[in-house]
């Protein structure tokens, strides 16, 4: 019963990755000792960030990769279900990272605040460091071909059943 005290309103959320997808490499030339900078913080939730999106470098990817999708996701949020901040798919097959901007043919998805695009971490103050996990997909088909005010949750139930590979890192921030 101690344990779970301690973890009260905390709940493990699955991560929708396949056990037998291959794994590849992200990194990001934004994060400075593993910590996101003022720049990619969020604009909004009593937070003063730039709100930029990283920029994200990937290598590895399986054969047979028709497209990519990248999230970020904090599973640690007082929701009982975690909050998405990022998600973008549609990204091309030839692609090996993300910039400031999306290339042609990517999609700007809804993020669990209901805006399209990014948006940064904030976790409340005082609680305990959030795990931002940010995660590149290769997918095997060229478009999750749904809007992109699709839900977050409903977007990656989507993608769920066609991922063949993954990379992913995760930043840990507080306040």
């Amino acid at each position: 019963m101690r344990g779970e005290a301690k973890e009260f309103g905390r709940v493990s959320v699955s991560s929708g990755i396949p056990a037998d997808a291959k794994r590849f490499t992200v990194s990001s030339p934004d994060l400075v000792n593993g910590s996101f900078p003022q720049a990619n913080w969020a604009n909004a939730f009593g937070c003063d960030g730039g709100n930029q999106p990283l920029r994200l470098e990937w290598r590895g990817a399986p054969a047979g990769t028709r497209s990519f999708a990248v999230t970020m996701f904090d599973p640690d949020a007082p929701t009982g279900s975690g909050f998405w901040h990022w998600l973008v798919w549609g990204v091309p097959a030839g692609a090996t990272g993300l910039g400031k901007t999306l290339p042609a043919g990517a999609v700007a998805g809804a993020d669990d605040a209901g805006v399209q695009g990014y948006l940064g971490p904030c976790p409340p103050v005082g609680d305990r460091p959030h795990h931002y996990r940010i995660t590149v997909y290769a997918l095997d088909t060229p478009s999750l071909a749904q809007p992109a005010t699709t839900p977050a949750a409903v977007t990656a139930f989507g993608m769920s059943g066609h991922v063949i590979g993954y990379a992913q890192t995760t930043v840990l921030a507080a306040r």
